[in-house]
């Protein structure tokens, strides 16, 4: 005898497709928190990791800066030195130099000449002053340029003027300050001509002869 099943199993069977497909996609829910998770933490740890280097980076760059700051503060204390060591330097060459200039002035000055102004710029001196006459500064140029601390006079004014009767001409002329006593560059270089290389012989040129050996 045939069985016929009258229980609604269509209706049983869409339930269990259904509770089936609520656990898959339970399933696939929590599969893609958990890939997410591991995502996120992941990529946390590297965004971590960089910070960490770039703190490092960053208080390595704060000190190499502190050195940088510390080397231009020594440079610009080295500059002063520098500095000051060129203008004591200076002082001590001028003093040395206004020495023998006076004495150089006193000792060119002519009769017949008075001098009423001395003004130095830089390595120019002018002078003015007083003189019998036209002749007496002449001299008088030709005395500076003897001198040797001093070198190119250059007469800019002398013309006659009242006020003294036995000096009744006034001039004004110009001289280039110079040391004697400094390294001479005749050909304009920069380096002293005792200083430069001497000569190299030419391989070319024969040996001078030696006298021959006795027989």
């Amino acid at each position: 005898m045939a069985r016929i099943n009258l229980l609604p199993w269509r209706a049983e069977r869409r339930k269990q497709r259904q509770k089936d497909f609520l656990t898959m996609l339970g399933a696939s829910a929590l599969g893609a928190a958990l890939v997410a998770f591991l995502i996120v933490n992941y990529y946390s740890r590297q965004i971590s990791g960089q910070n960490e280097r770039n703190q490092y980076l960053q208080q390595k760059i704060a000190e190499v800066q502190k050195q940088i700051d510390e080397i231009a503060a020594l440079d610009e204390k080295k500059a002063k030195l520098l500095k000051r060591k060129e203008i004591i330097e200076d002082l001590q060459s001028d003093r040395s130099q206004m020495v023998h200039l006076f004495d150089s002035l006193v000792r060119t000055i002519p009769d017949g000449v008075v001098l009423t102004s001395v003004k130095q710029e830089g390595d120019k001196l002018s002078l003015e002053g007083r003189s019998q006459s036209n002749a007496r500064v002449s001299t008088y140029m030709r005395s500076l340029e003897g001198a040797g601390w001093m070198t190119k006079p250059e007469l800019s004014i002398i013309e006659a003027k009242e006020g003294d009767p036995g000096l009744p001409f006034v001039f004004s002329l110009s001289v280039t300050l110079a040391n004697p006593n400094a390294p001479k560059d005749a050909d304009g270089d920069g380096v002293p001509d005792d200083e430069q290389a001497p000569a190299v012989p030419d391989a070319t040129t024969p040996a001078p002869a030696t006298a021959g050996a006795a027989s």
